[in-house]
């Protein structure tokens, strides 16, 4: 896989060069009989990187809007490759990525304690949610306990879950423990084995409940006939980070690429393009900018 994205990304320059519209390369010779003007923008960067991330970042828009960004102000070719988050961080640990934004702190502290991640930095966070159909069989609206929200959902599903590894998914099984409630028991559970915009659709064919992020079921919602039934706790929390992808341990990484991208995430204006991503449109955020926060004091 990393190769062959690779060999995509490496082709774009060289085909640019073969067509002559690149200046050619400033040498030392060149450099002291030409003088250079003062730049007014930072050199770009350049070359390219493998992002891998999870689908929820790709499903609600968001990386149409920071990737294009992103790019324009490095030059750098982003190669995004959305998975589930479990997929993704696999991907850091075997070095197919360069870069990782995904959203399962719990997961990911397995590969930060191995190295294989590295240069972790928080970038935002919105929250998971329970929607179902409009009926509400399982009279979940009105709740006010998760874990009797999960109960009333086992007792009467249908419960559609991605069953993918993913953030999401992670999420979903910690909620079902949490209530006590062995997995195997839910009425009507199926696994799509999807992202996440792919479950929401067959939740909603098949009227029936699931946990998603809010920021994909709003990005999809006019297409869907799935209501908010539960939402709010701080164990609904959806925090994601963003990694580099160790060069010590995994040759071949395009460390600067991936440390450029990070500190893109992270910086003011970009932390506000997330705080403002399609905030109007929907009258609510989709993604909350968390750069320098203290993580243990979100949602509160």
């Amino acid at each position: 896989m990393r190769a062959l994205a690779r060999a995509l990304l490496l082709a774009l320059p060289l085909l640019a060069a073969a067509c002559g519209g690149d200046d050619p390369p400033t040498t030392a010779a060149t450099a002291t009989t030409a003088p250079s003007p003062t730049p007014t923008t930072p050199p770009k960067l350049g070359g390219s990187m493998i992002l891998a991330t999870t689908t929820s970042t790709q499903d609600s828009g968001l990386l149409d809007v920071l990737v294009p960004l992103f790019s324009k102000q490095t030059g750098v070719e982003v190669k995004v490759i959305a998975v589930g988050t479990g997929a993704a961080l696999e991907m850091g640990a075997k070095g197919d990525a360069d870069g990782v934004l995904v959203h399962a702190p719990a997961s990911e502290k397995k590969y930060v304690d191995s190295g294989d991640l590295v240069e972790g930095k928080l970038v935002m966070h919105n929250d998971f949610i329970l929607v179902g159909p409009a009926s509400d069989p399982a009279k979940v609206k009105g709740l006010k306990d998760l874990n009797a929200a999960m109960a009333a959902i086992a007792a009467t599903g249908p419960f559609i879950s991605r069953g993918d590894a993913s953030g999401t998914n992670t999420a979903e099984l910690n909620l079902w423990k949490a209530a006590g409630i062995d997995v195997k028991t839910v009425k009507n559970r199926e696994e799509t084995g999807q992202g996440m915009g792919v479950t929401l659709n067959v939740a909603d064919q098949k009227s029936a409940y699931t946990l998603t992020d809010r920021a994909t079921y709003l990005a999809l919602k006019k297409n869907l006939k799935l209501d908010v039934v539960f939402e709010g706790p701080k164990a609904l929390l959806n925090i994601y980070h963003v990694y580099v992808v160790s060069p010590t341990k995994h040759a071949g990484v395009h460390v600067e690429q991936a440390r450029a991208f990070g500190a893109f995430l992270v910086a003011p204006e970009t932390q506000k393009v997330i705080d403002d991503f399609k905030k109007a449109e929907f009258g609510q955020q989709l993604f909350i900018a968390d750069a320098g926060k203290d993580e243990s004091k979100l949602g509160q």
